[in-house]
């Protein structure tokens, strides 16, 4: 979506980067991998069907994606987003029957392997989460989840997901986190305890390439 194209997010140990033509080839190196095609549910796609699928995305308003950099140099800051490492992404997706934009599918991806087990998904999603509540009005929050995958699962229940359906057809489990109308962020929780509670929180800064200008696509 448009909403998020000027937007970066900053975390402890993450920048969140809305998802430019600049990370398309990383990205379709990483769907190469049938871990992660089986992982996302996912067809390999051509680099041009990549690109075009980047386009897609950004124009279409019931998709939000952030792309995930690893900051190798913890203090680095914006503009410069150089020193950071491209580890993943996290997405929401807007597919209420009934058109509630206040409802959204989270999923969150760590693509590289020596990323994983070290947090980041988890504050990749909390921060996501923090953005989706302040700028996009999202009121409830939910994932589907495969039953063999634990360690996402944990994940999502140590942020204060509980489990409301399971599908045997697709042994998939669906989480939810509900926000109620009398909580203020980031009162409403449990969630931003650690990273995001203790650290600061995220910060929402515009975003801007190595060179420190706008890019168009």
């Amino acid at each position: 979506m448009k909403t998020n194209w000027e937007t970066a997010l900053i975390t402890e140990h993450l920048v969140l980067v809305p998802y430019r033509r600049k990370y398309v080839h990383r990205y379709h190196e990483w769907m190469k991998d049938p871990f992660l095609q089986e992982a996302t549910a996912s067809e390999p796609l051509t680099l041009e069907e990549e690109y075009a699928m980047q386009a897609s995305w950004r124009d279409d308003e019931k998709k939000c994606t952030f792309i995930l950099l690893d900051k190798t140099h913890p203090a680095a800051s914006p503009p410069l987003f150089a020193p950071c490492t491209m580890v993943g992404d996290v997405n929401l997706f807007f597919n209420d029957p009934d058109g509630d934009m206040g409802v959204a599918e989270i999923e969150i991806m760590i693509a590289e392997p020596t990323r994983r087990g070290r947090g980041l998904g988890m504050e990749g999603v909390e921060a996501m989460m923090q953005y989706a509540i302040e700028a996009l009005g999202v009121r409830r929050f939910y994932c589907k989840i495969s039953d063999s995958n634990v360690a996402s699962l944990r994940m999502f229940e140590r942020i204060g997901y509980v489990r409301v359906a399971y599908v045997a057809a697709f042994k998939e489990v669906e989480l939810e986190f509900l926000i109620r109308e009398d909580q203020d962020w980031p009162q409403k929780i449990c969630i931003v305890r650690d990273n995001l509670g203790k650290g600061g929180g995220v910060s929402m800064v515009p975003y801007r390439d190595e060179e420190g200008g706008k890019e168009g696509d």
